[in-house]
C-alpha cells in the first residue's frame, strides 16, 4: 500500500507545477499591484512547460523557484520584453554587429555570437545594450520554444577595453534567471591572458549548473563543439557570412528542392510562369482539376499517384495548433539511415473559413525534397507534405524548415501566390518552424562505420608515428649540437679563469 501510495515522476512533477502556481497566485500576486505584465502571468498559469523550466533549474525547490519567477518577471516588466520588436531598439545597435544569431552547433542548437572586440563600455548605452540582448532572447524563444542556445564569446581581437563586467554578468543572469534550460553551453574563445582575473570574478556568479557549461578554446578546440561550416575564417572555418543589416540575419531559409529542381524564387517568378517551373509541386494543392486538365490524366489516376508516392512516409504523431493551420508533427522531423527512415509527411490543416496560403522553407535546399513546398489549403481540409532526403545526404540536427501560411481573399488562384507572397503584410503570415532529428544508424552501418575508422586511425597511427620519429632525429641532432657547443663553452671559461689566475698571481707576486 506504501508502494501504491507514491505518485509517479510524472504525477509528482503535476503535483509541484500545480503547487507553485498556486503559492504565486497567492503570495506574489494576490494584492492586484501591476508588479507584473499581465501577459506573463497569464502564461505561467496556462502554460506547463514554462513553469517545468522554472522547476527544472532550480532543482524542483518551489521556493527558490518561486523567487526566480518573482525576479524574472519583475525583468521582463520593467524592460518591456513582450513589446520588444526591432523598431523599440536604436538602429545603430544592429548596425554593430557586435551581437545576433546563426548557425548551429554540432548538437544543432543556434549560435548566439558576441563579438567582444565591437562592445565598448559606455553607461548612457547600458540599458539600451540590454534590451538589446533581451530582443534577441526573446525573439529566439517564441521561434524555438524550449530549444537551448549556444553562446559565443569571440575574443579574438579584444582587449581589456572591451570587457564590461556589468554588461557579462547581465549576461549570465538571463540564462541564469530569466531564460531557465536556455542555455547549452557557453564557448569563449582565444580569451586573453590579461582577462583571467576577470573570468575568475565571472565564475562566483555562476551557479554549479552553469560553470560545467563554460568552454574555453582556441582556435585548434573550437571545432570540438562546433564544424567547420559554422565557424568564420578566422577562427579556421568555412563559413562566409558576412554580418549586415538591415535586414535582420534570419535562419537562412531557402525554398527546397521539388521533383523537376529548385522552386523559382518569388523574384524570378515575375517573368516566368509558375506552374511552368514546377508543375508537380502543386499535385496536391486545391486547383486539382487544372492541373488535371493541363496534364490531360484523369483524378483516379492522380490520386493513386500521390497515394503511392506518401506510402512508407513516418506519419506525424504531435500537433502544433496555429492561427490558421494546425502543423503535424509540432516540433520535429525525424529522419534515420534506412531507406524507409528516408521520407516524413507533415501534415497541414486549415481551421480557418477561407483558402490559406502555404509554403515550406529549409537551411538545406540541397538536402530534400519537398513535394508541395508551395500551394493552398481549402478550409476544413487538410494537405499532405512529403519531404525526403536525396542524393545521397543525410539529415543533420541542424537542419530546419520553416513553414509560412497567410489567409487568402476568396476567389484567388494558385496561378496568384507568387503575387500574394509579395504583396501579403508581414503580420498576417503564420511562421512555425520545426527541427529534424536523426534516429540511431542500425548496427550494421555502425559497424561499417567502425570499419572504416579503424582504417583511418591505422593510417592516421602510422603517419602520426611517422612525424614523431621525424621530430626525434631532429631532436637529437640538436641536442648533440648543444652538447658540443656547450663543451665549447666550457673550455673557453676553463682558459679564461686560468688567465684570470694567472694575471692575478703575477700582480700578487710583484
Amino acid at each position: 500500500m506504501a508502494d501504491a501510495a507514491q505518485p509517479e515522476p510524472e504525477q509528482e512533477l503535476e503535483i509541484k507545477i500545480q503547487e507553485t502556481r498556486q503559492r504565486f497566485k497567492h503570495e506574489f500576486i494576490q494584492d492586484g499591484t501591476q508588479k507584473y505584465d499581465s501577459r506573463d502571468v497569464e502564461r505561467l498559469l496556462k502554460d506547463d512547460a514554462l513553469v517545468e523550466s522554472y522547476l527544472t533549474w532550480r532543482n524542483f525547490v518551489v521556493d527558490d523557484t518561486l523567487k526566480m519567477i518573482d525576479e524574472s518577471f519583475q525583468w521582463r516588466k520593467e524592460f518591456q520584453v513582450n513589446d520588444l520588436t526591432e523598431g523599440s531598439i536604436p538602429s545603430w545597435m544592429f548596425q554593430t554587429g557586435a551581437v545576433y544569431l546563426h548557425g548551429y552547433d554540432k548538437e544543432g542548437n543556434k549560435l548566439f555570437w558576441f563579438r567582444v572586440k565591437l562592445h565598448v563600455k559606455d553607461s548612457k548605452s547600458v540599458v539600451d545594450k540590454k534590451r538589446y540582448v533581451a530582443f534577441w532572447l526573446e525573439r529566439y524563444a517564441k521561434r524555438e520554444p524550449g530549444m537551448p542556445l549556444t553562446v559565443v564569446f569571440d575574443m579574438s581581437e579584444s582587449g581589456i577595453s572591451n570587457i564590461d563586467m556589468d554588461f557579462v554578468k547581465y549576461v549570465i543572469n538571463c540564462f541564469k534567471v530569466y531564460y531557465p534550460k536556455s542555455l547549452s553551453k557557453m564557448i569563449l574563445y582565444e580569451m586573453p591572458w590579461i582577462m583571467n582575473a576577470a573570468w575568475k570574478i565571472v565564475r562566483t556568479w555562476l551557479g554549479p549548473e552553469a560553470i560545467s557549461k563554460l568552454k574555453f578554446v582556441s582556435k585548434s578546440e573550437v571545432q570540438t563543439y562546433i564544424d567547420a561550416e559554422h565557424l568564420p575564417p578566422h577562427m579556421g572555418g568555412t563559413d562566409q557570412f558576412k554580418y549586415s543589416y538591415p535586414p535582420l540575419p534570419d535562419d537562412d531559409f531557402l525554398s527546397p528542392m521539388c521533383e523537376n529542381g529548385p522552386i523559382v524564387s518569388e523574384d524570378e517568378s515575375e517573368t516566368k510562369d509558375t506552374e511552368s517551373e514546377c508543375k508537380e509541386s502543386l499535385d496536391s494543392s486545391f486547383n486539382m482539376e487544372q492541373a488535371v486538365r493541363s496534364k490531360k490524366v484523369n483524378f483516379a489516376e492522380e490520386s493513386d499517384k500521390i497515394e503511392s508516392r506518401l506510402r512508407g512516409a513516418r506519419k506525424p504523431l504531435t500537433t502544433f495548433k496555429g492561427t490558421l493551420l494546425h502543423v503535424s508533427p509540432a516540433e520535429e522531423l525525424s529522419f534515420g539511415f534506412r531507406e524507409t527512415e528516408k521520407r516524413c509527411l507533415i501534415v497541414l490543416s486549415n481551421v480557418t473559413k477561407n483558402q490559406v496560403a502555404f509554403k515550406v522553407r529549409t537551411t538545406a535546399p540541397e538536402k530534400y525534397r519537398v513535394k508541395p513546398s508551395s500551394s493552398t489549403c481549402e478550409p476544413s481540409t487538410n494537405v499532405d507534405i512529403l519531404v525526403s532526403l536525396h542524393g545521397g545526404f543525410q539529415a543533420s540536427p541542424q537542419d530546419r524548415f520553416l513553414i509560412m501560411a497567410a489567409e487568402m481573399e476568396p476567389n484567388s488562384g494558385t496561378s496568384e501566390l507568387s503575387q500574394f507572397w509579395k504583396e501579403v503584410s508581414k503580420p498576417k503570415v503564420m511562421e512555425h518552424r520545426l527541427r529534424c532529428q536523426v534516429l540511431e544508424p542500425p548496427k550494421s552501418i555502425l559497424s561499417n562505420l567502425n570499419d572504416v575508422t579503424s582504417a583511418n586511425s591505422a593510417d592516421d597511427l602510422q603517419s602520426a608515428l611517422t612525424r614523431i620519429m621525424v621530430t626525434n632525429s631532429r631532436l637529437e641532432q640538436k641536442l648533440e649540437t648543444c652538447l658540443w657547443v656547450q663543451k665549447v663553452l666550457l673550455l673557453m671559461v676553463s682558459l679564461l679563469m686560468a688567465f684570470s689566475f694567472s694575471s692575478m698571481y703575477s700582480v700578487w707576486t710583484s
